[in-house]
């Protein structure tokens, strides 16, 4: 059976899956995906991602239909989630474990998240008991291995694996990009997780497929570099050879992307010398525009009484001019600022008092409004 050190390192995230009806999340185009599944497996993949909420609940049912009817179940692992603090009662959030089995059509999942735990979200999943009702399915067999997921920053993950030494792994946003950011700090939260020895599954290798597309400015370093290798399998090889690396989440939507993902998996070597230094050349290269420069410090929000998110709401706005991507960043502003967006600031300049490197926060929270809102 597979355990927690031979999952292979490229996992299958299911919650892009192509779809009949662009306009339908349900629609998943089923053939397509079993084609998908194949060409996984045959490749050597062994970890399947899924969770209560992807596709409306159908990512599961299409899993059931592409992977556990079709294949021997000590041949794969699944892994599936419950989002908890988005359920009505401690009931609901429970219940989502049972409800996840019968879509799956299997006895157990391999691996099981709380799912995006971390701010005011841990609240409920602390008052709805799932920290121990998680231990207790691991005891009774229903679950093998058990964790959460989280975007937070490493204190709260530090905070968390000292409550919560019973956890077996952690699911983190890591990649070349955030790697040194003030906000997300993907490196301070990997040295975390090592420090309390557990294993790290990643999620976001390619930041959202960004790194896939990068502006010609990063772009044209790295194809000098490697003229033969594609822009994204830097991003692959970065994080896939870090240490105490479980698995790499990689999505696809298609048969075609399924089996490119095989390919740039297939050639993740470690990155020489030579090339970690071109990569770093090229992130210079993305970063060579004019950046909020917030350190994360947080003073900001310490009087704000709209309770704006003012460091996730700057940082959005540099991985914006670093991407040159306004939808997919507008998406993520769509769940990340919060408790407070850009245009619930009042321009009270409490902030701007108490901000170090004197940004003129009242305005680029104006900037975030008419871009992300």
């Amino acid at each position: 059976m597979i355990g927690l050190e031979n999952t292979g390192k490229l996992g299958f995230g299911c919650m892009r899956l192509p779809l009949l009806d662009p306009n339908d999340p349900k629609s998943i185009d089923r053939e397509q995906f079993k084609a998908m599944v194949d060409a996984f497996i045959a490749g050597g993949g062994t970890y399947f991602d899924t969770a209560y909420v992807y596709h409306e609940g159908m990512s599961e049912v299409a899993l059931k239909e592409a992977l556990v009817d079709r294949y021997p179940r000590d041949s794969f692992t699944i892994a599936t989630k419950c989002l908890a603090w988005s359920m009505e009662s401690k009931e609901a959030a429970q219940s989502c474990l049972q409800t996840s089995l019968e879509r799956l059509g299997t006895s157990y999942v391999d691996f099981y998240l709380l799912h995006n735990v971390g701010g005011e979200r841990t609240q409920k999943f602390d008052e709805y008991g799932m920290w121990e009702f998680a231990q207790q399915k691991k005891e009774e067999g229903l679950i093998r291995f058990w964790g959460f997921s989280m975007h937070d920053g490493p204190e709260a993950l530090d905070e968390l694996l000292t409550k919560h030494p019973e956890v077996d792994f952690v699911q983190l946003q890591v990649n070349y990009l955030d790697w040194e950011d003030p906000v997300v700090q993907s490196r301070k939260c990997m040295e975390v997780a090592a420090k309390h020895n557990k294993p790290v599954v990643i999620m976001e290798p390619a930041r959202g497929g960004r790194l896939a597309e990068l502006p010609e400015r990063g772009a044209e370093v790295l194809r000098a570099a490697n003229p033969e290798a594609s822009v994204v399998s830097w991003a692959y090889r970065f994080c896939c050879n870090l240490p105490g690396v479980l698995t790499v989440l990689s999505g696809a939507s298609s048969l075609e992307q399924m089996q490119q993902n095989m390919e740039e998996f297939k050639h993740a070597t470690p990155l020489n010398a030579a090339e970690e230094k071109a990569l770093a050349a090229a992130l210079e290269a993305l970063r060579a525009v004019p950046l909020v420069p917030c350190t994360n410090c947080r003073y900001c929000v310490k009087d704000c009484p709209q309770q704006v998110a003012i460091p996730n709401i700057l940082s959005l706005l540099n991985l914006f001019m670093t991407t040159e991507n306004q939808t997919f960043t507008k998406q993520l502003y769509s769940w990340q600022a919060t408790p407070g967006k850009a245009s619930d600031c009042i321009a009270c300049g409490n902030c701007e008092s108490m901000c170090p490197q004197s940004i003129n926060i009242i305005d680029q929270l104006e900037r975030a409004k008419e871009l992300f809102e």
